[in-house]
């Protein structure tokens, strides 16, 4: 972190409050995060298969992961309504694991990023697979879940490993 960093919704008396972006330029805005569900072999089979007791456990999750974007100021208090042009949910086997992995992708052209957009997606997406296929693998674990990019805004870029990061 910079020295001349500062939670930006604390003020100073201690108070939490939304942040004022009304003065703000609306620019272009992406983020992407992602996540894993580590589970046992047979239960990445039985996904794999389409299986599973409650259904497609891929695509309700990625549905779900784009729902959880849409809601995430109604999930996370001070979080701005956005209205966003854009979301994502990929989700691909990671055998070495083994398990599951989520990256979703959040745009809009507007006065704040998204980055608690696309990690709400992904997290919402991970606690979806395991909701699905919890009745045959209770030791599931989520993990990993992190912003590995953002752009536009005052801050700028920044991707995980780069700069600033």
């Amino acid at each position: 972190m910079s020295n001349d960093s500062k939670l930006t919704h604390i003020a100073e008396d201690g108070a939490a409050n939304m942040v004022d972006v009304g003065d703000k330029a609306e620019t272009e805005r992406q983020a992407v995060a992602e996540g894993y569900v580590k589970m046992a072999p047979q239960t990445l089979a039985l996904i794999r298969k389409g299986d599973a007791k409650k259904g497609d456990v891929i695509g309700v999750a990625r549905l779900a992961g784009i729902m959880g974007a849409k809601r995430t100021s109604d999930l996370i208090p001070l979080c701005h309504p956005l209205m966003l042009t854009k979301v994502s949910v990929e989700i691909s086997e990671a055998p070495d694991l083994p398990g599951l992995r989520i990256e979703a992708m959040a745009e809009l052209s507007g006065k704040t990023g998204v980055e608690m957009e696309a990690l709400t997606a992904v997290s919402v997406a991970c606690l979806t697979i395991y909701d699905m296929a919890k009745a045959a693998d209770k030791s599931m674990e989520i993990s990993g879940i992190r912003l590995l990019s953002k752009t536009g805004g005052k801050s700028g870029n920044w991707q995980r490993g780069g700069a600033g990061a």
